[in-house]
């Protein structure tokens, strides 16, 4: 599985999941729309801790440097 997040978008991604989170687990605490922000936050967790985004190897985007054969498309 090639890598095609780069650094600086699993940071954002960690921190939209963190802020996903909080807003599901401590705002909407025990609500529907709680249970499902923290559903969706472990999305983009999980992209950021694998370095591989589906949608971006569907769409041929890369922000990774190692990868640069996917930058180019």
């Amino acid at each position: 599985m090639n890598k095609n997040v780069g650094t600086l978008d699993r940071i954002i991604r960690v921190a939209i999941a963190g802020i996903l989170l909080y807003q599901g687990l401590g705002v909407y605490r025990g609500s529907t729309i709680g249970i499902g922000l923290a559903i969706i936050s472990i999305i983009p967790f999980a992209t950021a801790l694998l370095g591989n985004c589906p949608l971006y190897k569907l769409l041929g985007i890369s922000t990774c440097k190692a990868n640069p054969q996917l930058r180019s498309k």
